[in-house]
């Protein structure tokens, strides 16, 4: 189920309520304006809406009139300490779902809560997680010392011999849109650079939100985004995951604002980088060796659940179960003795057709969607041939990759990931992250 948004500007108010709907097992979201509500609503549908009335530079019940104009299924549950029977009345006829006064009782609304979600009509082809939405991770960072160590590797840091360029779709924009991979000199890192000079460090903490603290965080499902408080630039994984697998330490990426995007895959990258050469450097790299289990997310099989724990090399095994034509589907994957090239890299994006549909039609995707995605409908592939019986669990296994390369090293361990998207990749490499802090300041303190 998707998150509950709480819509408040008294914090007290936003936390109190939190704390009530997660002991009850329902996942939120909380905001404070207008302004950052709408914001989070290009990129998910909440499954019912909270809202005050009374609000800062929109009020509560404006909202509600967009909000019923954009999805006329959302439950929403208008609440305020300064309303009478009139504004209760008018919200129910502006299309609110019910009326909650301040100060509220537990019990009260708990009731409206389980009755709003209870009556919302069920959307078909829901049991496909969409990848156009957020995920809600539970992200306790504090990790002790010694779970990861950095240590010296003999591997020589990595950079291009030439410049080359791509051209393609934005994925998310639909608009066309281009790449530019550049050498740059040891210990630079990978560094995107906008079109405006603006550059941005391909690393955790470029990540959209990195610095949110909160025992839940939310975490893009559909990409991964890279900002720097002024610029971002969108969807960078497939190209993270073959910068990863071909070691590439050292490079400058001048984009706009989001990778092209081909066909979904990641083919078209390895072809770049085997076109542009790679040139050995006089340093060293690191390595990120995983020395106890560290991860996310209850280890069940029916839940989703991320970690990493020690490993001579690296590998990954994903599992994945979704409705036909997917099913179950789990691979284990070591470039040691498989090939990234034939194997992951040209495993493709997917999403079901009634959720791409929506998406557009809410404006959350452009039409590069259509065109780089397996698209499933009525349990069957209906725009391609599988490259792949399992094409769907490579996908995944390529998402993941990127991701992790988002550490700014190479990790020696096995990533164990169950039913992961972006989120909870993510998640786990915020805690790889702390983790490497956590060991290098007992180190030097």
């Amino acid at each position: 189920m998707n998150p509950i948004y709480i819509v408040d500007d008294e914090s007290s108010i936003c936390s109190t309520i939190a704390d009530i709907l997660k002991d009850e097992g329902y996942q939120t979201v909380v905001f404070m304006d207008a302004e950052s509500l709408w914001q989070r609503l290009d990129t998910m549908e909440p499954s019912l809406v909270l809202l005050d009335i009374w609000l800062p530079s929109m009020d509560g019940m404006q909202i509600l009139k967009r909000l019923h104009e954009r999805s006329p299924e959302l439950p929403v549950i208008m609440m305020s300490g300064h309303a009478g029977i009139e504004a209760a009345v008018a919200a129910i006829k502006a299309g609110a779902y019910d009326f909650l006064e301040k100060p509220l009782h537990l019990e009260v609304l708990l009731d409206k809560v389980a009755s709003a979600l209870k009556h919302r009509p069920s959307k078909s082809g829901a049991a496909l997680p969409s990848d156009t939405e957020l995920e809600i991770v539970s992200a306790d960072l504090s990790v002790q010392a010694g779970m990861v160590e950095v240590v010296d590797s003999p591997v020589p840091q990595r950079t291009l011999r030439g410049n080359v360029l791509l051209n393609g779709v934005g994925l998310l924009s639909g608009r066309n849109t281009g790449v530019i991979l550049s050498p740059l000199g040891i210990n630079e890192g990978i560094i995107f650079q906008t079109l405006d000079g603006h550059t941005i460090r391909g690393h955790i903490t470029s990540l959209e939100d990195f610095s949110q603290t909160a025992a839940s965080k939310t975490f893009f499902a559909n990409s991964t985004t890279l900002d720097n408080g002024r610029q971002r630039v969108r969807t960078v994984e497939h190209l993270m995951a073959v910068l990863s697998m071909y070691g590439i330490t050292n490079v400058l990426i001048k984009v706009e604002a989001e990778i092209p995007n081909i066909d979904g895959s990641a083919k078209d990258f390895c072809d770049l980088i085997e076109e542009a050469g790679i040139d050995e450097q006089p340093a060293f790299t690191k390595v990120a060796v995983i020395r106890r289990k560290i991860g996310v997310g209850q280890e069940n099989p029916r839940s989703k659940h991320l970690y990493a724990e020690p490993f001579e090399g690296f590998e990954i095994s994903m599992r994945v179960v979704y409705p036909p034509p997917i099913g179950e589907q789990i691979l284990a994957f070591n470039p040691e003795s498989g090939s990234f090239v034939k194997e992951i890299a040209p495993a493709r994006s997917f999403n079901t057709f009634e959720n791409i549909e929506m998406a557009q039609k809410l404006g959350k995707i452009g039409g590069g969607y259509l065109h780089s995605h397996i698209i499933l409908y009525d349990g069957k592939v209906i725009n391609t041939e599988l490259r792949y019986p399992d094409e769907f669990v490579r996908h995944k296994i390529l998402d993941l990759i990127g991701d992790l390369y988002l550490l700014g090293l190479p990790i020696r361990g096995r990533i164990v990931a169950n039913m992961t998207s972006h989120g909870y990749n993510q998640a786990l490499v915020e805690r790889l992250y702390q983790a490497v802090q956590s060991s290098t300041t007992s180190r030097t303190g």
